[in-house]
């Protein structure tokens, strides 16, 4: 199974090919060649060194909501009550 993970494009190296992003203090070089050139702040999807798409932050909040329930379940802590909000019943956004 292969994840992508949301970072932030922090600096960019040489010609635009390659950025630096960031994600919990811990920067990668990864390959921007599907997306060209982003600016500065801006949050991509990321899967094995490679840039997929860019993200708005409303998609971004529900990544980082199922990779927290993710970790949580594999820490044997899932809280249904405290994962995937956007699934609880009643709201239909």
């Amino acid at each position: 199974m292969c994840l992508s993970i949301p970072k932030q494009v922090v600096a960019w190296e040489g010609e635009g090919e390659f950025a630096w992003l960031e994600r919990d203090g811990q920067r990668e070089q990864v390959n921007m060649m599907l997306l060209g050139a982003q600016p500065l702040g801006t949050w991509v999807l990321t899967s094995h060194g490679l840039a997929r798409e860019v993200i708005a932050d409303d998609q971004r909040q529900l990544i980082e909501d199922a990779l927290s329930a993710v970790a949580a379940a594999l820490d044997d802590d899932y809280d249904p009550q405290q994962h995937f909000r956007d699934l609880s019943p009643g709201r239909h956004d």
